[in-house]
């Protein structure tokens, strides 16, 4: 890679790492503002959404943008996927955040044209972080010769769970949708976080599982030794997501 090519990627992972710390400081922000003006914790308007969505946003930023450099992808395409995914995050935090000061729900809110607008291009920025996100996802189970066998198998399973979030915010919005087109607008804001439980829990197994493959590189331990330890807590991750699932299903 040339000099120039290493010094664009560098920059866009700089910009998403100070990016990513931003959003977690705007969570943090938030619960201090819980702290102070109380409110429901619970609900479709409360301090919560853009204390949690920035935290879970600014870490997520900051981990896609480290386990990108282990993916086979080219240097431009890996910037410019990390690129969208940074201002993506930006406007989703951002437009949860402007609803939560204007005291308004944010999601599947048709109530005015204005509500109507952000809660679309929320779901338009949904809809780019399931690309985005599945390209990434895709070049994670590409041969990798380059990555150890117990991270490659971290990315596998951390990318899967990944997509399970994806999955799981995809139905809460599409249940949400459905409850306003058939006019029913309150029961959408009581209905839309059923799988709140699940999706929360799968959104960073993209973290854990990498991160825990990159501690056992200091272990000494060999690969196949690491690799089967990578494949006991993928499982475990796993029975967390099902059982969250599972939990979802009987509330």
């Amino acid at each position: 890679m040339g000099g120039s090519a290493l010094e664009r990627d560098r920059r866009v992972e700089r910009a998403c790492h100070l990016l990513g710390a931003a959003l977690i400081g705007a969570g943090l922000f938030h619960l201090a503002v819980f702290a102070v003006d109380g409110g429901p914790w619970a609900g479709p308007v409360s301090w919560r959404k853009p204390a949690t969505f920035g935290l879970s946003f600014g870490l997520t930023l900051i981990t896609v943008t480290w386990v990108a450099s282990y993916l086979p992808l080219g240097g431009r395409l890996r910037a410019w996927l990390l690129g969208v995914f940074a201002v993506d995050c930006l406007v989703e935090v951002g437009g949860i955040t402007l609803q939560a000061w204007r005291r308004v729900p944010s999601h599947v809110n048709r109530e005015t044209p204005f509500d109507s607008a952000v809660s679309t291009v929320l779901a338009v920025g949904g809809g780019v972080l399931i690309v985005v996100l599945g390209v990434l996802a895709v070049a994670a189970f590409r041969p990798n010769p380059r990555v150890p066998a117990d991270m490659r198998l971290a990315l596998r399973a951390g990318f899967t769970t990944l997509v399970i979030a994806l999955g799981t915010g995809a139905a809460m919005i599409a249940r949400g949708v459905i409850n306003v087109n058939t006019g029913h607008q309150q029961e959408a804001y009581e209905v839309v976080g059923f799988l709140k439980a699940a999706h929360g829990v799968s959104l960073h197994g993209v973290l854990v599982l990498p991160a825990l493959a990159a501690l056992l590189a200091f272990t000494g331990w060999n690969e196949g030794r690491r690799t089967r330890v990578v494949a006991v807590a993928a499982a475990g991750y796993g029975v967390a997501i099902a059982a969250a699932l599972a939990s979802s299903a009987v509330t």
